[in-house]
């Protein structure tokens, strides 16, 4: 995998699973600086993160005070972004969808790390699910992280 400026977690409205994945990213130290964004793939209007996933990331120590959510876009494709989406079906709609989507770029995020199942949405579900949702995911963004640093380090190396 190469290096890469930016990562867009996408999942389908961006205000649970995207901006939770985003937010715990946001927490780690990464050899190489990335901008990390959050991106919904249906976003009629912006609106803030769910209020369960804001509470289960505030008790952990995340704020996303003021986080409101996004639309994917065709210009969110740039060579040195690397998209991340939460399910397989949501991978197969961005490369339908976007023409600007390079599949070299954008991975199921728990694909990418090894792992075999997806992270389910909560939505609808109690607290507890949105709790075991943001476990789940940062399980999976501490794999992510060590795989973003092992390829820094690989990256500055064949340069």
């Amino acid at each position: 995998m190469k290096q890469y400026n930016r990562i867009l977690f996408v999942a389908e409205n961006g205000t649970c699973r995207a901006p939770m994945a985003a937010g715990i990213l946001g927490e780690y130290v990464l050899k190489h600086p990335v901008e990390i964004g959050a991106r919904g793939m249906i976003v009629l209007f912006p609106e803030p993160l769910n209020q369960k996933a804001e509470a289960v990331m505030i008790s952990n120590g995340i704020n996303l005070e003021g986080y409101m959510s996004a639309q994917l876009t065709e210009e969110d494709f740039t060579e040195d972004t690397l998209v991340l989406v939460m399910e397989h079906a949501q991978l197969e709609k961005v490369l339908e969808k976007y023409e600007r989507a390079n599949p070299e770029n954008v991975y199921v995020l728990t694909e990418l790390v090894g792992d075999e199942l997806e992270i389910l949405d909560p939505y609808g579900g109690s607290l507890q699910a949105y709790g075991l949702c943001y476990e789940t995911m940062r399980k999976t963004i501490k794999k992510l992280v060590t795989l973003l640093n092992e390829e820094s380090n690989e990256g500055s190396e064949e340069n």
